[in-house]
């Protein structure tokens, strides 16, 4: 399984500038990834595409944006696209979302000192995508999360004291990130989560009762799906880790898994690998609990506290 970014922080540990600015970003390694595919099915060579374009875009150029070592412009793009005979409307605007995405300052950027390089590149592709599917077996996933609860496990999983003096600004991040959900054209999320992680016992038994009622008021919203696996499930593809696919449009080839560890965090971009985790997902929602069942689970769990 071709894997990228597996030595890549997400967690607390701060990053050097130059890193920030030096680093290929996963929108990067995708945009490249996604032109060299489609010069390849054409059969065309890099010197080919020099030729289409009249010498705009010459080979080392188009090497370096296929490689995700430069940071392509939306111009630069708009000129491959057109010698690779790109009239499909939808994946060009895609294409070109990302390229135009990848040059605008977010928000998250002020908070440079607490994030790592690779955690920044979540939280733009989260703020990009227009469906995200994710699985949960022991935590509540953290677009979903409240500010009482987030604070408990982002200080739970600190594992020094450098992170345990971040936890106030990654909790402000966690809430930040939240906002996908309210934009204008809201980011579609399936969450499915175990029943372990809704019995999580906090000190102030309130938490979990504010974050369950949180859960079961997002579940109603058409464009928040909450799917729950009990903990007497049979033995399912779920118990190999938590993950989630982060989706663009209606091309599969643009979708990335995102596998979060407690030290790093692995992004799965290979379209063959990336089917694994699609069929993984379908598997589990057809496993979990209806969202009506679902929803009533969780007032159960709740009531319960």
């Amino acid at each position: 399984m071709t894997q990228r970014g597996a030595s890549r922080q997400t967690g607390p540990t701060p990053v050097r500038e130059a890193e920030l600015v030096s680093a290929p970003t996963v929108r990067r390694r995708q945009l490249g990834r996604t032109l060299r595919a489609m010069r390849e099915q054409l059969g065309l060579k890099q010197e080919d595409v020099t030729q289409r374009t009249n010498g705009a875009i010459n080979r080392a150029k188009l090497s370096r944006i296929e490689t995700a070592l430069t940071a392509a412009t939306a111009a630069d793009v708009g000129l491959i696209l057109d010698a690779l005979d790109c009239a499909e409307d939808s994946l060009r605007a895609s294409l070109l979302k990302l390229t135009r995405e990848g040059a605008r300052r977010g928000w998250w950027q002020s908070y440079r000192s607490v994030l790592s390089s690779a955690y920044e590149d979540l939280i733009s592709l989260e703020s990009e995508a227009d469906h995200l599917s994710a699985w949960q077996p022991s935590v509540i996933p953290g677009l979903l999360q409240t500010g009482e609860y987030a604070q408990q496990i982002i200080a739970a999983t600190a594992m020094n004291t450098a992170a345990e003096d971040r936890v106030d600004a990654l909790v402000e991040v966690r809430l930040a990130r939240q906002s996908v959900l309210t934009r204008e054209n809201p980011l579609n999320l399936w969450a499915i989560i175990g029943e372990a992680a809704l019995r999580t016992r906090c000190a102030d038994s309130g938490i979990m009762y504010d974050q369950l009622n949180r859960l079961i008021a997002l579940s109603a919203r058409p464009t928040i799906t909450v799917q729950v696996l009990p903990s007497n499930a049979a033995p399912h593809v779920g118990q190999m880790g938590a993950f989630s696919i982060l989706g663009y449009g209606a091309h599969a080839d643009l979708s990335v898994v995102h596998v979060e560890s407690l030290t790093s965090a692995l992004y799965v971009e290979e379209r063959a690998d990336v089917a694994v985790y699609q069929d993984a997902i379908q598997r589990l929602r057809a496993t979990a609990l209806p969202t009506d069942e679902s929803r009533q689970t969780l007032k159960e769990i709740r009531d319960e506290i």
